[in-house]
């Protein structure tokens, strides 16, 4: 019987298209355990209650283990779901738009609450004299984290909109890190003003951990995209898919979808999809933040 010899050059051609095909199909296979990370937007241990239920639910709803990992800043969010260290993300639109940037598109938008299609932010003060963003002028004024989209990229977009620049016309800019940590820095007077997530804003006031009295919204503005749950591009489709439904599925009519959404501030999960961002992007191209 004759013999098909193959030469060394088609060899070496042969294994590196088997090693190509064996890496694409090790990208494409399903994680064992999903790891799921959220931007430090509120304390951890606020973070780590809202989590905790959201857990549960999925591990039953895919049929796999689930982990919260939590991170130290909004860049580490962004990095970990970038380099494939957690599989989905809480991402604000902003550190969406970086997400997206930094993976080269690599990224996909999953679902967002109903509440994210029409977001905004709010500017507090405990400081009579100030009724209007230009009365900022010359006053010590916070953002939350310099990632944060509702509350420093948009409030920036809008203070700029009005004729007001935070380098230029504020006593000093400070960033306070996370929303309700701005409002502890205005009402403690460390700040004549603080900028922050209209939804943690509406959160404190019905939970009265806040004293209405001595702490005001003087500004909402308008409305804009905002958070989303993002996974890296390279997850499977049909475990996006699954993913998706179990957040679209999530109904205020179980007990269970109950405390989910609210915990998640959430009436019901929509889907997105990164085009809804492009807004979020211009804002922080104009104002030299991405």
């Amino acid at each position: 019987m004759k013999q098909t010899l193959i030469s060394p050059v088609r060899r070496s051609l042969l294994g590196a298209t088997l090693l190509c095909a064996a890496g694409l199909a090790q990208a494409q296979t399903a994680p064992q355990v999903l790891r799921v990370t959220a931007i430090p937007d509120e304390s951890p241990t606020e973070l780590a209650r809202k989590a905790a239920p959201l857990v549960k639910y999925l591990e039953s709803r895919l049929g796999m283990k689930v982990e919260f990992t939590p991170v130290s800043d909004y860049a580490a969010a962004v990095e970990t779901l970038v380099n494939r260290k957690v599989d989905l993300a809480w991402f604000g639109g902003f550190t969406f738009v970086q997400a997206k940037v930094r993976s080269g598109g690599k990224v996909i938008p999953l679902v967002q609450r109903e509440e994210d299609e029409k977001f905004r932010s709010v500017f507090i003060t405990a400081d009579p004299a100030i009724q209007q963003l230009a009365d900022l002028k010359g006053k010590d004024v916070s953002f939350g984290s310099q990632s944060s989209t509702s509350g420093h990229l948009m409030p920036r977009s809008f203070l700029l909109q009005a004729g007001v620049n935070p380098e230029k016309d504020f006593k000093r800019v400070a960033y306070s890190g996370a929303h309700d940590a701005t409002i502890a820095a205005v009402a403690s007077g460390k700040v004549q003003a603080g900028a922050l997530n209209i939804s943690v804003w509406d959160k404190f006031v019905a939970d009265k951990k806040v004293d209405t009295t001595k702490v005001r919204a003087f500004y909402t503005t308008p409305t804009y995209y905002d958070y989303n749950w993002t996974v890296h591009a390279d997850m499977p489709a049909a475990l996006r898919d699954k993913i998706a439904k179990a957040f679209t599925d999530l109904s205020k009519a179980t007990p269970e979808g109950k405390e989910i959404l609210e915990l998640q501030r959430a009436t019901r999960f929509v889907p997105t999809q990164a085009d809804n961002y492009k807004g979020i992007e211009a804002a922080a191209r104009s104002a030299d933040l991405l």
